[in-house]
């Protein structure tokens, strides 16, 4: 890719949730402002813009990462997977989403997608994780209303039917 001077704009192509997305960015838009400004995809949220909060996180090519902390311009002709892909297209919520409903893991929701996106990755590396590993794991992302229980409740919940084969 040319090196592009500030003002100049770079016509960026990437997968996003399954479909091709495109538009023009500047090399120092931030892929979590590209992808609420320029796609409208609002799922994932921008918090701190320092990548401590976590929730702007995200998938690129499979692995979780800060999107206020990523340029657009480096997703270009990659896969990017956000917090709308993992309920079904007829609105049915993946497992843990769905454990998140139940077990009251969420609240305000602000942090929600990016917790979600760091725990699908994290458990499609660690299939079994314990409690203290889930914790360790949440450890990245800052939430001010439920005080985590519910989420590792959730977790571990998902954890036990995949272990069970309930999954």
């Amino acid at each position: 890719m040319p090196r592009l001077k500030a003002g100049e704009l770079s016509r960026i192509s990437f997968e996003l949730n399954g479909r091709t997305v495109s538009g023009y960015a500047e090399p120092r838009m931030l892929l979590a402002d590209f992808l609420r400004h320029e796609v409208g995809a609002t799922g994932t949220h921008v918090g701190c813009e320092h990548g401590v909060c976590g929730a702007c996180t995200l998938r690129l090519d499979g692995a979780a990462i800060r999107s206020c902390l990523t340029f657009a311009v480096q997703t270009n002709g990659r896969h990017v997977e956000t917090v709308e892909c993992l309920a079904a297209e007829d609105g049915t919520l993946s497992r843990l989403q769905a454990a998140f409903r139940r077990h009251h893991a969420l609240q305000c929701g602000f942090c929600t997608p990016g917790i979600l996106m760091s725990l699908e990755d994290f458990l499609g590396r660690h299939p079994s994780p314990g409690e203290q590993e889930v914790r360790e794991m949440l450890s990245g992302h800052l939430c001010r209303c439920t005080g985590y229980s519910g989420i590792v409740r959730a977790v571990m919940e998902v954890v036990a039917e995949s272990e069970s084969g309930d999954a």
